[in-house]
């Protein structure tokens, strides 16, 4: 769904508390959290307002995206 917020607390709500001890704990960990983040807020405001850009520019941000979001998950899964 366009506009559909995809921030790690959202995609991961089982591993919420995880989340948080792992960002107090692991700078390396925060900064995948962070910009995990503030590459979703970026792709929903571009989303949500329309804003022109290359297809695929929109789709390597969405890969990106998702590959940051796998390395997390694989962190909380402790790999």
């Amino acid at each position: 769904m366009l506009g559909e917020s995809h921030s790690i607390h959202h995609e991961f709500p089982e591993h919420r508390e995880r989340i948080d001890a792992l960002m107090k704990e692991e700078q390396a960990f925060r900064d995948r959290v962070e910009e995990h983040d503030r590459l979703d807020k970026t792709i929903r405001g571009l989303e949500l307002r329309e804003n022109p850009i290359a297809d695929r520019d929109l789709e390597a941000m969405k890969a990106e995206r998702l590959h940051l979001k796998d390395v997390i998950l694989r962190r909380l899964n402790g790999d």
